[in-house]
């Protein structure tokens, strides 16, 4: 698939780390480093804009790495980035570590997943078929 992008950073574009990868991670946009402190959330610039063909979303997913030793996530996740969308692409990330992180210039801070999607069209009716399950959720099985 070839998407359209618009690159105005000065970091290379969003890569696949690996042959398998199914997110591409993408780079902060940034002329000095940002602090964030434990329970701050910021708003990351990327430099990045996307044309999204329809029927698609890029999805926003934070990095395994910076959540597990850093405590830093995406708080929406995942942010959708839907195919009407021209603007530059900036995340929010949280730090929910006790300790303040500091995020450089270029720094992989989120991947980024292409994907397909359905649009709905809702039908109003008056009683849904009966499952096995019907209303159980919430941890209801008992099951870990």
């Amino acid at each position: 698939m070839e998407i359209k992008i618009v690159n105005q950073s000065n970091n290379p574009l969003p890569e696949y780390s690996t042959a398998l990868s199914a997110g591409m991670d993408i780079r902060a946009y940034l002329e000095n480093e940002i602090i964030v402190n434990p329970l701050e959330r910021v708003l990351v610039p990327t430099g990045l804009f996307i044309e999204l063909p329809e029927g698609f979303e890029a999805q926003i997913r934070p990095r395994s790495g910076l959540a597990l030793k850093h405590g830093i996530t995406v708080l929406n996740t995942p942010g959708t980035i839907d195919a009407d969308y021209r603007g530059e692409i900036r995340v929010i990330l949280v730090n929910l570590s006790n300790d303040s992180y500091s995020i450089k210039p270029g720094e992989r801070i989120c991947q980024m997943v292409i994907a397909r999607h359905e649009t709905a069209n809702w039908k109003a009716v008056e009683e849904l078929e009966e499952t096995v399950r019907g209303e159980g959720g919430f941890g209801h099985t008992g099951k870990l």
